[in-house]
């Protein structure tokens, strides 16, 4: 039997300010994407059950390559199992936009192909349903 909550995906943007910075070379550590991540969790709680739900654990980290401060970041969720209570959701952190201070100190550029940087597999709980 399919659950139609199976397969939801949302996408946040977001610019990472340079106020994230963490480490030389304006790099942004991995619990940046990890909020980044519960961030989007919500939302799929909140569409597929009318909750925002509360995350439990991560499976899996995969910090795949660097996020810096003035990239534009976009996570996507999806839904890959619904439980009783459950959900487990695939996340995807890809940069989308990249500053170029080599260019310019405000220069940045639209990445042709985007870089993913972090993935993970997660799981949230939801109230149960009345």
């Amino acid at each position: 039997m399919s659950d139609a909550r199976q397969g939801v995906t949302v996408t946040h943007r977001r610019y990472v300010p340079y106020s994230h910075a963490h480490y030389a070379g304006n790099l942004v550590d991995g619990a940046y994407a990890l909020g980044l991540f519960g961030d989007v969790a919500t939302e799929v709680c909140i569409r597929t059950d009318g909750d925002e739900g509360l995350f439990a654990s991560y499976a899996d980290v995969q910090f795949r390559a660097p996020m810096k401060a003035g990239d534009v970041v976009e996570v996507t969720a999806t839904v890959t199992r619904v439980g009783t209570r459950s959900r487990t959701i695939d996340f995807e952190a890809r940069v989308v936009c990249r500053g170029r201070p080599d260019v310019g100190e405000s220069s940045a550029e639209v990445l042709e192909t985007p870089i993913v940087a972090v993935t993970a597999t997660g799981t949230v709980v939801v109230p149960a349903r009345a």
